[in-house]
């Protein structure tokens, strides 16, 4: 008898596997990036949580998209996700970020811009300590210009990526993307 673990039972959906509405999600996906990401198909075994996720990631944001970028680096290398940490080394790049810089950004260690810096940080330490960052990382996050406002939408997008980061940990669907360089 063979031993099959649960994360073995997941397979990443066709699109004449789900369900009307997802695949208009998946047409629009395959028109706009050329595919349909694995992580993104796999939300798609259930009727809603597709679209209901892109509903969340492309919210306005008070964040510009290279911060937002910055905490889904962070919070993907905190939760060692093998699928978002070469998605989105990949995304920090189309948003202009260098090899170098994503590294940085990965180790919250930013050389590049202190403000960017003051984000890794805080993100990193909110994540790990599951939404208590030290006082002096939260001093240092609005002494570089971040508002009350801005907090809101770190804390939204950090729990966006909590939510892909654990769906593929548990699920270990196979990674659709370039590999990134080990830390």
């Amino acid at each position: 008898m063979t031993h099959t673990t649960v994360h073995e039972t997941f397979t990443v959906p066709t699109r004449e596997q789900v369900s009307d509405n997802n695949k208009a999600v998946f047409d629009n996906m395959q028109k706009a990036f050329g595919k349909v990401p694995n992580l993104y198909a796999l939300f798609a075994l259930n009727e809603t949580a597709l679209p209901d996720y892109l509903a969340l990631q492309n919210r306005k944001s008070t964040l510009s998209f290279k911060e937002r970028e910055i905490i889904n680096l962070v919070v993907s290398q905190v939760n060692d996700c093998k699928y978002c940490v070469p998605a989105h080394t990949a995304v920090g790049q189309m948003a202009g970020f260098t090899e170098e810089q994503i590294i940085e950004i990965r180790r919250a260690q930013i050389s590049f811009d202190t403000k960017f810096d003051a984000l890794a940080k805080f993100v990193k330490e909110t994540t790990i300590n599951r939404g208590r960052p030290s006082q002096h990382a939260a001093e240092v996050l609005f002494n570089t210009g971040y508002t009350q406002a801005n907090v809101i939408d770190i804390m939204i997008v950090i729990g966006d990526k909590i939510i892909s980061n654990y769906l593929h940990n548990f699920t270990q669907i196979p990674v659709d993307w370039p590999a990134a360089p080990q830390l």
